[in-house]
């Protein structure tokens, strides 16, 4: 598993992130081709999708089947990673190579800070107010070590909802009004689609913040009684 890289951008200049994260990850992909190594999972990123979004998407939810659209030296070195493996894979027929495109990575014990995020929708529309709870990012990790389908695959990781409390109907219509939307989204459902996720990897969220604020109505309802 291949996580190493700067992490994001604005870090340090577009032409050190470029030089340390491609360098990094064909160095990865290389060293596994020639020790035989027959898989190999990779932190891409929903940079690839199009954040922070000022061009809006192509539709709502964002899914894998949608061209990347890089906006940033960070995102473009994403993609380029994404077409290597395409190629080791090409090289190396037995291979099997997997890209999680991760949403925010979020420790619980940011999820505080959550209910700030309502006050100003355009707070979080970067990233169509998405995130991942770290310990589900772990868990679609490990499923995607066990895929043994040879060939190079691409998956979105995010949590099963939004960060915000407003319904995604709110949302949409306050910031990417033109946008097409499926049918069927539910009032919170995550914008970053994960249905190819959980179809192929069986890939299934467990915590979203929501998860604290039912724990901490419950303890007052304990204690008012």
């Amino acid at each position: 598993m291949h996580l190493a890289a700067i992490p994001a951008p604005g870090i340090t200049t577009s032409s050190r992130t470029f030089e340390n994260n491609i360098v990094a990850t064909h160095n990865v992909f290389l060293a596994a081709k020639v020790l035989g190594i027959d898989r190999v999972v990779f932190a891409s990123s929903e940079t690839v999708l199009g954040l922070p979004f000022t061009t809006p998407p192509l539709g709502i939810p964002v899914t894998e089947e949608f061209p990347p659209r890089p906006e940033s030296t960070y995102a473009m070195v994403k993609v380029l990673e994404e077409t290597m493996a395409t190629i080791f894979c090409q090289w190396d027929p037995a291979l099997t190579m997997t890209a999680l495109r991760l949403s925010n990575v979020i420790n619980p014990d940011w999820y505080p800070e959550f209910p700030k995020y309502d006050d100003d929708p355009q707070l979080r529309r970067w990233n169509l107010w998405g995130y991942v709870d770290a310990r589900d990012a772990a868990s679609a990790v490990v499923l995607a070590l066990g895929r043994t389908d040879p060939g190079f695959d691409v998956f979105i990781v995010a949590a099963s909802d939004t960060v915000m409390s407003r319904p995604n109907s709110e949302l949409i219509a306050a910031e990417f009004p033109d946008t097409p939307v499926a049918e069927g989204l539910g009032d919170h459902d995550t914008l970053l689609s994960i249905d190819k996720a959980r179809r192929v990897l069986d890939y299934r969220p467990q915590h979203s913040w929501r998860d604290l604020q039912s724990e901490a109505t419950d303890t007052e309802k304990e204690g008012s009684e």
